[in-house]
């Protein structure tokens, strides 16, 4: 199957609620429950990133969106604040295209690189991320607005000792 990364549009912000939803189930199968009950993004925050440019879709042929990637820059770099694929088109590397777009915007906008928070021991979180050339970041080189996240995170009840700040710089 082939695959389109595009910008997202306005009407299709319900539907990447429902691909969110739909990709955290997968997390309640390796020991996080809470992430598969977590509310997805809120419509108005995907119509923000619609707005600002910073809201990806990986579309089937049909041009329906079946993964996305939202970011927004913090402390200097584009954080990846969402990236979901609907687990019917897991295993086709869509993070890899979509973070490419992301890599794409963040280079446009003079920023060094792509960061993200995730799970330490998930498969498909930090070792896929890592393969993906991502790095764990030093607890130095977090930043305020990135350390607010992953406080903001916790209060929702992730469990913080399995989640890691992560970063990889743009190719020069």
């Amino acid at each position: 199957m082939s695959y389109r990364i595009r910008p997202a549009r306005a009407s299709e912000a319900e539907a990447l609620r429902e691909i969110e939803r739909a990709a955290g189930q997968s997390f309640a199968a390796v020991g996080y429950p809470e992430v598969a009950q977590h509310e997805p993004t809120s419509a108005a925050a995907l119509r923000d990133g619609i707005t600002d440019g910073a809201l990806f879709v990986a579309a089937a042929p049909s041009d329906d969106p079946v993964g996305f990637l939202l970011c927004t820059e913090i402390d200097g770099d584009l954080y990846v604040q969402e990236l979901a694929v609907h687990p019917d088109h897991a295993g086709h590397r869509l993070a890899v295209p979509l973070l490419a777009a992301a890599e794409t915007l963040a280079r446009s906008l003079g920023l060094p690189a792509l960061c993200l928070t995730t799970f330490r021991s998930v498969p498909w979180n930090a070792p896929y991320y890592a393969r993906l050339g991502f790095h764990v970041m030093p607890d130095d080189q977090i930043g305020p607005s990135l350390r607010f996240i992953i406080a903001r995170q916790a209060a929702s009840g992730l469990d913080t000792a399995n989640r890691v700040a992560m970063r990889r710089y743009l190719p020069a």
